[in-house]
């Protein structure tokens, strides 16, 4: 899922073309970049063990060999930049039980993201620019996924108000995908959003930031249907509203929305690692990349 479509950007200086100074701040950043990297490398090594099922271990190795690709091309940089091989030092200490080590390395893969976004604002190599916004792109992804494992975990899981068989749900515990029923559950699950918004538009008002995600879940679901006909699909029923529950207040809300949106996201992630058609692969890609907007939304409103 995690492929090395990024490889030749870690490997730009043999080229001849990366202009570098010996700049003492970026040198400082390169270093602490160098050793979350590391420790990362070791922490979800601990963490793929404890997994509880071959999935999430799976899926936890997979960002682990993204982050041993940032790792030796932060090292490579940090040799250009300063003349001199870097140290690298376990800085952080994994958690010792699964559910810690999946909190701490979702939010060290947070900090993580604007850690990167803000070196490549100020690098002035567009090599390096490059490489740091790939890089926060990948820790962005991680956070969802270690996200999702975290709540899907979590003790009270079994309270959670989706059908086992329908939706996101229903494609997360899929052992195979055919394209029909990937096209099924993503519909189905984008119902379901649409679903959940009308509930909450309809209980607590005019919410913002619910009012405008409803809309572009509508563009989600116009992007999908000419795919069922394309591909002669029969379009499934809408059923969502057997699995909505009205929220306590509009604060649940926003965490059944950053919930929702972690499925959406999780469930496209796994289309995505299958062969598929190249149209059925852009608007996957499309409504996959919405969500993570979404996702954000949430959790700003959720913070409030």
């Amino acid at each position: 899922m995690y492929s090395n479509h990024y490889w030749h950007l870690y490997h730009p200086y043999y080229d001849g073309n990366l202009r570098v100074t010996n700049d003492t701040q970026l040198a400082t950043e390169l270093q602490k970049a160098i050793n979350g990297e590391y420790s990362a490398i070791a922490c979800y090594e601990k963490l793929a063990q404890m997994a509880p099922t071959q999935m999430e271990r799976n899926q936890i190795l997979e960002i682990r060999q993204d982050e041993r690709n940032h790792y030796e091309a932060f090292r490579r940089i940090y040799t250009h930049v300063t003349g001199n091989l870097p140290v690298s030092q376990i800085t952080e200490e994994c958690p010792n039980t699964y559910r810690a080590g999946l909190d701490f390395a979702f939010r060290d893969e947070q900090e993580t993201v604007d850690f990167y976004l803000d070196i490549a604002d100020k690098a002035q190599d567009p090599n390096i620019k490059e490489i740091f916004r790939r890089a926060a792109a990948d820790e962005q992804n991680h956070a969802v996924w270690f996200l999702f494992f975290f709540s899907k975990n979590h003790p009270m899981t079994t309270q959670r108000q989706l059908g086992e068989n329908y939706g996101a749900q229903g494609a997360l515990n899929a052992t195979t995908l055919t394209l029909p029923q990937m096209l099924t559950y993503a519909i189905q699950d984008e119902y379901l959003a649409q679903a959940r918004y009308d509930n909450v538009l309809k209980t607590f008002g005019p919410v913002p930031t619910f009012a405008q995600i409803k809309q572009a879940e509508l563009r989600h679901i116009n992007a999908l249907l000419p795919l069922f006909e394309r591909y002669q699909v029969p379009l499934p029923e809408n059923q969502s509203q057997s699995f909505v529950k009205t929220p306590a207040n509009v604060k649940a809300a926003y965490a059944a929305g950053v919930q929702g949106e972690i499925d959406n996201i999780a469930m496209y992630e796994k289309f995505l690692a299958n062969e598929i058609p190249n149209d059925v692969r852009m608007v996957f890609t499309q409504l996959r990349n919405a969500s993570q907007n979404h996702l954000s939304a949430f959790e700003r409103g959720l913070a409030r």
